[in-house]
């Protein structure tokens, strides 16, 4: 499985890609490194949305899950830049429960491009399990929310 790594400025950053669609996005370098041309445009467009430039990524992606996680995963990409949704108006959409929805949300194999971060609890922020916790998804939530207040 092709695989690349790179600096972001929530840390380094590893893109997998299997049968033409990016399956995972994890924190780290990885050790297998490759590269595609849709592991380039990956990398470019993560690049172009740190830097305030890219507010929707427009790349063919695959996560596995179950039809469950799938559906709560589908449901994050309706979330617009900028805003947040909280895990129960995330269940209202997929089904289930807040707490059914969070754990979907901490099995996401592509945070970022499927925007977990944008899901928060009805009085706080509630997790993140990706970078550095909540101080990286404070740090998303404020590069596409600049001003706004956060918990």
């Amino acid at each position: 499985m092709p695989q690349l790594s790179f600096h972001t400025p929530v840390g380094d950053i590893t893109v997998s890609e299997e049968d033409g669609a990016i399956v995972a996005l994890d924190w780290g370098w990885g050790r297998d490194q490759g590269d595609s041309p849709l592991l380039r445009r990956t990398r470019d467009q993560l690049h172009a949305f740190f830097d305030g430039k890219l507010r929707t990524f427009d790349l063919p992606l695959n996560p596995e899950g179950t039809p469950y996680r799938r559906k709560v995963w589908d449901a994050l990409m309706q979330i617009p830049y900028g805003q947040t949704r909280t895990y129960q108006d995330i269940a209202a959409v997929a089904g289930g429960s807040a707490r059914s929805v969070g754990q979907a949300n901490g099995s996401n194999p592509i945070p970022l491009i499927i925007p977990c971060h944008r899901v928060v609890a009805t009085s706080h922020l509630g997790g993140y399990s990706g970078g550095e916790g909540l101080d990286t998804k404070r740090w998303l939530l404020a590069l596409e929310a600049p001003g706004a207040s956060l918990i």
